[in-house]
């Protein structure tokens, strides 16, 4: 009777296969949708790698900067430490000359034998002359005297020095660890950019290089002398740092670098007012201190203009809404327009 048929078996072989299948679409989802891997990162247009590595670019920029004021300090603590050396010197030689000057008083009494006052007094054949020798002595005791504390006193001196030369010493080991790390950042970065770029055709890397050779190129045709900069410049100082800064027109970009051959961007800012006879800081945050804020609007040849808001970036006004900066290993000291980057702020320093 149908009410005792057996029911029919499904097939375990498709349940299994299809449960398989199933797990198989699940883990495939949890590998790629939940933490990223077993999925191949999406081809990025030349204008998406242009944007990342320009992003790491201005990251390398903000950890050089960094990495400029650490070495900076570095370089003070370690002439400071020279400084307390030397001083340490000239005041060893003069605490061991006083003390060759104590032995040999030490050495006179030996030889004199030390006799109490009033016992030589006593034995005198000739007292008179004896009390003018006894004053003498005397005087010569609070010399004695006063040599011992003037010893004292210079090894006080000399501990001082030490342990001042010992803070100066921890200082720069400290110095040194952070320069390290800024440069592990910076070369990590750079490398990020060197990584994306090989994503890149010859044709499109060319491109791009084509580009950056014909806003130098462009500047030198603009700029066939720098005379009509240099005219509107506030000063001869500002002047002079806008020639410096002209001539140097296609060199390298160096991380660190300020000249005479190769700039980071606060080194060709520096070395520029160095040729003007300013001495600039070396970082673009210190830098912006260095003179008078003024406004976009105020802006004339030789005022320093900074870009992002850490103020990580720096070039030298030029006129026309134009400045010229070294902006990154992809090119060359060069002409670019201020709003090729976010404005921060100008400071004229001459």
């Amino acid at each position: 009777m149908a009410a005792h048929r057996k029911p029919r078996q499904r097939s375990t072989g498709g349940n299994t296969a299809r449960t398989a299948w199933t797990i198989a679409l699940a883990g495939a989802a949890t590998a790629t949708g939940f933490n990223g891997t077993g999925h191949a990162e999406p081809q990025l247009t030349p204008a998406q790698v242009k944007a990342k590595v320009d992003k790491l670019y201005q990251e390398a920029e903000a950890a050089t900067e960094k990495y400029n004021g650490a070495k900076e300090q570095a370089d003070a603590g370690r002439q400071r430490i020279r400084d307390l050396q030397d001083q340490a010197a000239r005041k060893t030689e003069k605490l061991n000359a006083a003390r060759e000057a104590l032995g040999s008083m030490a050495a006179a009494q030996y030889r004199d034998g030390g006799l109490d006052p009033a016992l030589q007094l006593a034995l005198s054949e000739d007292p008179d002359r004896y009390l003018d020798g006894a004053e003498f002595a005397e005087r010569a005791g609070n010399r004695q005297a006063s040599s011992v504390a003037s010893v004292r006193k210079q090894l006080r001196e000399i501990e001082q020095l030490r342990g001042a030369a010992h803070v100066e010493l921890t200082s720069l080991k400290s110095r040194q660890a952070e320069l390290k790390r800024h440069k592990k950042t910076i070369t990590g970065k750079l490398d990020s950019a060197r990584t994306l770029l090989t994503r890149l055709t010859a044709e499109e890397q060319a491109r791009l290089d084509d580009r950056a050779t014909r806003s130098t190129t462009g500047a030198r045709d603009v700029l066939a002398s720098p005379g009509s900069a240099t005219a509107q410049a506030p000063n001869a100082r500002a002047a002079a740092a806008v020639s410096y800064a002209y001539a140097k027109l296609g060199s390298p970009y160096v991380w660190g670098a300020t000249g005479p051959n190769a700039f980071d961007c606060s080194g060709l800012t520096q070395a520029a007012y160095r040729e003007a006879g300013v001495s600039l800081p070396r970082t673009t945050y210190a830098q912006i201190d260095a003179g008078r804020r003024v406004s976009r609007s105020e802006l004339r040849p030789g005022d320093l203009v900074f870009f992002y808001s850490g103020i990580s970036h720096v070039g030298l006004y030029i006129g026309n809404g134009q400045m010229i900066h070294a902006p990154n290993p992809s090119a060359p000291v060069r002409v670019a327009p201020l709003d090729e980057m976010p404005f921060a702020g100008a400071t004229r320093v001459a």
